[in-house]
């Protein structure tokens, strides 16, 4: 099965990636695997800070996702898949393309702001674009949501 694989992060733009993704894995008979990438902490002397940082983060990352995978059930009779990693953000998203072979499309959200796409895509697209050994679709954050449905 084709997976649509999705970085989950705070911002709306995730959200319309999301659902892109979701629309197009149940139009195709695909499946969403959402990513959340939990990056370490730089001071290792606090390091029972870090520990309990990353459970809170970990416990946050999976109620969100029962919410998005609730969605995806619901709506689109869809199961999600949800992969947690630690480490910087574009290097865990590509060991995830290289580790999981199921994975064939990376959907992200796209800022709308002057300030550009946002760092993970200026990072894969820019930097590592002609490489990624899968496509890229790029949905635009100011797109609403029934352009999107329109469009997947």
């Amino acid at each position: 099965m084709r997976k649509f694989l999705v970085v989950m992060d705070n911002s709306p733009e995730f959200l319309n990636a999301l659902h892109y993704a979701a629309t197009r894995a149940a139009k195709t008979g695909g499946g969403v695997e959402i990513l959340a990438v939990i990056t370490p902490e730089q001071q290792t002397h606090w390091l029972g800070v870090a520990e309990t940082m990353r459970a809170e983060a970990r416990q946050s990352i999976e109620e969100s996702f029962k919410i998005f995978a609730s969605w995806m059930k619901e709506e689109l009779k869809l199961e999600a898949e949800l992969v947690i990693r630690e480490g910087e953000k574009a290097t865990e998203v590509l060991n995830q393309i290289q580790e999981d072979p199921e994975v064939g499309i990376l959907v992200l959200g796209a800022n709308n702001s002057s300030d550009g796409p946002g760092p993970l895509i200026n990072q894969l697209v820019s930097r590592d674009g002609g490489n990624l050994p899968i496509p890229v679709t790029i949905v635009p954050g100011s797109m609403t949501k029934e352009r999107i449905q329109a469009v997947s």
